[in-house]
């Protein structure tokens, strides 16, 4: 099968909740945030960084004139020592202070449905773990910005986001709109840029990472002209963010502004070339003004910054046999799979790109695959049932495109191959079955279909 062409990299062993727990759990503190006189104002939780020293969110400790923190029963004394408040990453110094380190990981491999664990104190319950998965990944400087799926509550924030290995890989940072919880957190890579991105004063204006939030806020709810208006407002806030041009495009480009989208993508890519995303979108929004060449650029581009983004590779195939570069489509769609082979889209692709190239048996495999992957891929099943009937399978073609219209029985495509293959099995009346709801949904494609096949 075509699938042992594909080889899926190697596993690493998960750990379970309660080792995950067992080994992380150390490194969690609880932060405390008091006025001068002692009163408390703020409560978040903390990750140990190194000995004396641990990093929360910047909202959990700005407003406090003390600090301490508090790590089994006991509570230390502590000051601020690094602070990103644009990015919401502090650090502070506490004297006398000796905790196991996390280990900090990345977030450039991170997929969309991974699982995830936040360790925190919510409502002021150290160590309290909460399990989710990744729903959103959005690139930022440096890392990428994740939506999880994790409950945390006030309290949660400056806490452990790990993997299933148990590395750092950001800060949950509680964030609530539109009658909807979102949880999100900044990426560890802000951490470790924090040194050389530490300030000592707060900033006036908003901060990027409250820009960010209600971005993605907007872009879960589908709210485009309020992404639109959002962005526009952003880019004016904070003209040199490649952030906020970003999301202007990606405003423009559902809105279908496709001009207006490239412009903006554009202008993101001025400010930040190495955007593997923003030159991502940008090859979506030439392939839609018709710039099938630009397109295949920017996508080449986005691979060249991040070769194992499987979207990219995707869509870059897309692109290829669009400009009828069957071959080079190919190869495309396989780099596509190598990273993420359960992609049904990329399989159905490949398949017709094999087709394109005369490789019926690559073919069939390609569009199996898709069909396991989603049962439900009406289009792989038309395909299928045309590929079974060029090599006579009509039987197999006639099941093949019942399943399609099965899926959707509205599918003018489907009636119309279905009605050939029941021409050359000699159902008469099934083949005059097919004419009538071709006429329905099709008349043009009904006339051909009569013309060509019932007539005859």
């Amino acid at each position: 099968m075509a699938l042992a062409a594909l080889p899926v990299s190697a596993v690493v062993q998960a750990k379970s909740p309660t080792e995950l727990f067992e080994s992380v759990s150390s490194s969690i503190v609880v932060v405390h945030g008091m006025d001068n006189q002692g009163k408390p104002q703020s409560l978040g939780s903390g990750v140990v960084l190194a000995k004396d020293e641990i990093v929360t969110n910047c909202h959990v400790i700005e407003k406090s004139a003390r600090l301490s923190v508090e790590h089994r029963g006991r509570e230390y004394s502590a000051t601020l020592k690094h602070s990103d408040y644009d990015h919401d990453v502090c650090s502070l110094n506490v004297t006398g202070f000796d905790a196991p380190a996390a280990v900090l990981g990345s977030t450039k491999p991170l997929k969309v449905g991974q699982k995830v664990f936040a360790i925190g104190a919510p409502q002021g319950l150290e160590l309290t773990l909460s399990e989710g998965i990744i729903s959103s990944l959005r690139e930022v400087t440096g890392g990428r910005y994740l939506q999880i799926s994790a409950p945390i509550s006030p309290g949660s924030s400056g806490g452990g986001l790990f993997d299933e290995e148990g590395q750092l890989i950001g800060l949950p940072t509680f964030y609530l709109g539109g009658g909807q919880q979102l949880n999100f957190a900044v990426p560890v890579e802000w951490i470790k840029a924090l040194p050389q991105r530490s300030t000592k004063t707060k900033p006036i204006a908003q901060p990027a990472t409250s820009w960010l939030n209600k971005a993605t806020e907007l872009e879960g709810e589908n709210d485009w002209p309020g992404l639109l208006k959002h962005a526009q407002a952003w880019t004016r806030a904070q003209s040199q963010d490649w952030m906020a041009w970003a999301m202007l495009g990606e405003a423009y480009g559902w809105l279908e502004q496709t001009t207006k989208a490239i412009e903006a993508y554009q202008q993101a890519l001025r400010i930040n070339p190495e955007s593997a995303e923003a030159w991502n979108n940008l090859g979506v929004e030439y392939a839609q003004a018709g710039q099938t060449a630009k397109a295949i650029e920017a996508h080449q581009q986005a691979l060249r910054i991040n070769p194992e983004d499987a979207d990219a590779w995707h869509a870059l195939g897309v692109k290829y046999a669009q400009a009828g570069q069957t071959a080079k489509a190919i190869e495309a769609y396989r780099q596509a799979l190598r990273i993420n082979p359960e992609d049904a889209d990329a399989w159905y692709n490949l398949g017709n790109a094999y087709g394109k190239a005369g490789q019926t048996t690559k073919e069939i495999e390609a569009l199996q695959q898709a069909l396991r992957i989603n049962p439900e891929h009406a289009n792989a099943w038309n395909n299928l049932g045309v590929v079974y009937g060029d090599a006579g399978q009509t039987t197999k073609a006639i099941e093949a495109h019942q399943q399609a219209l099965r899926i959707n029985p509205e599918y003018a495509k489907a009636w119309f191959n279905l009605g050939i293959a029941y021409k050359i099995s000699g159902q008469t009346s099934k083949v005059m079955e097919a004419h009538r709801q071709l006429k329905r949904l099709d008349p043009a494609l009904a006339d051909r279909f009569f013309n060509d096949f019932v007539l005859p």
